[in-house]
Formats: structure tokens, C-alpha cells, sequence
């Protein structure tokens, strides 16, 4: 093989198809997520028998696949049948109960929702599923400002499925009860992937994303041990991404280990590895944290007005658990007279 055999021309890419290096790829077939798909799946299995379904708070750490398994039953089901309508909304884009049903209205084709109150457009809503059965799924559902929206579908649509996603298992637990009671939700974690799952993942991916003998077995073997350590495969997507880069940069026909090696240099951009790069407002409460270790996350929240600190609960409340996803502090749930609360400590080290 001459020189120029060995180096890309300037219209050649390592990389086929690069939308499979993304998170929301979804792969023909999910692996190690098939009891949680069939427990998802079970849930809307009543509707084929024109029955209501069941609902599920499906909670787990971030990049474990929790939307991934959804959206491919739902894609499933779609596949299936055309008498049940999916309907998927995002809570972080839509976080109000009249963001929920405009997109919720979007997605079964009713188009006339200028001068419609919240409660208005639900009843269009309701007069058009009910025809017929849905799923719905929330996905980010922490990041609601109300959930009056739940109420609705709950009270006005009589054969549905409802699918609950977040990060943060106490978020069912600050539920409006007069929701709880009607919701009655199975609960299931996604728990995080192990060393060899996350290489077999990233592996899979590989086939998508790349031709064939692109990657040297020891950058890939690099690239799936990062990304076990750190369990998560958000990061190991990224590196194989990054390391195709490097290498395309300097023409190469193959990955190798130096091309990893500079990928990561990289992962600082890619995740907050010191308090120092919090954004302000959460670096403050992390400080208020740190003087008041120990505390309830109440009092906390009350130190916290005393300071001029203007976010709502709610928001506060959410800055402490992503605190904690990110291991800056340490959450903990206790019950006592007055009811549940947590504890919020700090962590001995950074990382």
C-alpha cells in the first residue's frame, strides 16, 4: 500500500453514520434493557384488549438508557397498531401544564389552539383520545412546574397508559396527592450499566457508526474502559466521536490509541470535574451546603432566602439533586414526625 493509500482524501470520513454516536440513537435492538422494555411493555399490553392500561415511574441516573427503552417499545407499538395513539412530550421544553397539552394537541392533529385556555384545550384532548386508547410518556418529568396536566389526563381520558422518566426517584414522592392517588404507578430503577455492558453497548454502536477495522482493538478497548470507570456511556459515545476526529485530522485510516488519548483531553468539556465550573447560582448553594452540612433540605432553602437566594423551591429543590447526580453532595431521605424530608450533606472530597 503507497502513501497516499494510507491517508483519507480530503472528502472521505472515518465515520458512516454519525447520528449513531448519538445518545438518542435508537439501535434495532436495545441491549440490556429487555426486562425493563417488557415491564414497559406490559403496562400498555391492556389497551390492545380495550381495557385502560396501567402507568410507571421509570427513574434511574443519567445515560441509562431510561428514554432509549421507551421510545423503542413506543416505536414497537407503532409498528404494531395504528388504534393507539403515542403521544411523547418533553418536559424540560414543555414545563407547564399548557405547554404539555399544546404539544400533547400538536401531536394528534388539532391545530386551532390560539385563545384556548388549559383546561379548554384538555377537553379537546380528551373529546378526540377517547375515541380510541394513548400512551402517553413525560419524559424529564421533574421538570414541570405543575402537574396539573396529570390531573386532566387522569379525571378525562378513560383508556390510557402514562409513562413517568426521571433521574430522581423522590420526585414521586412530592407528588400532589390528590394526583398520587388516581396515578397509583408501578415504580421501576434503571440501574446503571456495568464495565462489560457499557463495552458492549459502545460495541454495538461501533457497528453503526463505522466500517469495518476503523478502530484498533486497544483504542477501542480505552474508550470502553472510560467510560466503564465513569459509568456512563454518554462520555464513551463522546470519546469514540472525538477520537475519530482526531484521527480524521490527520488523515489516518484508522483509530488508534494516540487518537483516544487526545479524545481525552477533552472530557473536561464534556463534564463538571471541579465546583469551580458550576454555574453561579448552583456554586452558591453548594457553598451553603458545605458551611451547613447535615442539614434539611427546608432549612436549607430557608438559609438560602435569608441570602437574597431568589429561585423557588422547586428550583432549589432541583439544584440539589443535580448537586448530588454530579456527587458534589449527598442526599438522603428520612422520615420523622413531620413527615419526609431530606438531608442534604456534603461530600468529603471533589472529584
Amino acid at each position: 500500500m503507497g502513501t497516499f493509500d494510507r491517508i483519507l482524501s480530503h472528502d472521505e470520513s472515518l465515520i458512516k453514520n454519525e447520528n449513531a454516536l448519538d445518545f438518542d440513537f435508537i439501535p434495532k435492538i436495545i441491549p440490556h434493557r429487555e426486562k425493563e422494555q417488557e415491564a414497559i411493555a406490559l403496562v400498555i399490553k391492556p389497551l390492545f384488549m380495550n381495557r385502560t392500561g396501567r402507568n410507571i415511574f421509570i427513574y434511574g441516573s443519567s445515560g441509562v438508557g431510561k428514554t432509549l427503552a421507551a421510545k423503542h417499545v413506543l416505536r414497537e407499538l407503532e409498528e404494531k397498531t395504528d388504534e393507539i395513539r403515542v403521544v411523547y412530550v418533553n418536559c424540560w421544553q414543555q414545563n407547564t401544564s399548557y405547554k404539555v397539552s399544546v404539544s400533547i394537541c400538536e401531536q394528534i392533529g388539532y391545530r386551532f389552539v390560539q385563545n384556548k385556555n388549559t383546561t379548554e384545550l384538555f377537553q379537546v384532548i380528551a373529546r378526540i383520545i377517547n375515541d380510541s386508547s394513548a400512551v402517553f410518556v413525560f419524559d424529564e418529568v421533574d421538570k414541570v412546574e405543575d402537574t396539573d396536566f396529570l390531573y386532566h389526563l387522569l379525571e378525562q381520558i378513560y383508556k390510557k397508559a402514562i409513562l413517568l422518566i426521571t433521574n430522581y426517584e423522590s420526585w414521586i414522592s412530592d407528588l400532589d396527592e390528590r394526583v398520587k392517588s388516581r396515578l397509583m404507578p408501578e415504580q421501576m430503577e434503571f440501574k446503571q450499566y456495568n464495565a462489560s455492558e457499557t463495552a458492549s453497548i459502545l460495541k454495538d454502536r461501533l457497528r453503526y457508526a463505522f466500517p469495518e477495522d476503523v478502530w484498533s482493538d486497544e483504542a477501542f478497548d480505552l474508550v470502553a474502559k472510560k467510560a466503564g470507570e465513569l459509568k456512563d456511556i454518554r462520555l464513551g459515545l463522546f470519546l469514540l466521536k472525538e477520537s475519530a476526529y482526531a484521527a480524521e485530522d490527520k488523515a489516518k485510516r484508522k483509530i488508534e490509541l494516540e487518537d483516544v488519548k487526545k479524545a481525552l483531553l477533552k472530557v473536561d468539556s464534556f463534564t463538571i470535574k471541579n465546583s469551580a465550573d458550576l454555574e453561579e447560582e448552583t456554586k452558591s448553594i453548594y457553598d451553603l451546603v458545605k458551611e451547613h452540612s447535615g442539614k434539611k433540605i427546608g432549612d436549607l432553602f430557608e438559609l438560602y432566602q435569608q441570602r437574597g437566594g431568589k429561585s423557588s423551591y422547586k428550583t432549589f429543590q432541583r439544584k440539589i439533586e443535580k448537586l448530588s447526580e454530579i456527587k458534589f453532595v449527598k442526599t438522603t431521605k428520612t422520615t420523622g414526625k413531620g413527615g419526609n424530608t431530606t438531608i442534604v450533606e456534603k461530600k468529603l472530597t471533589e472529584f
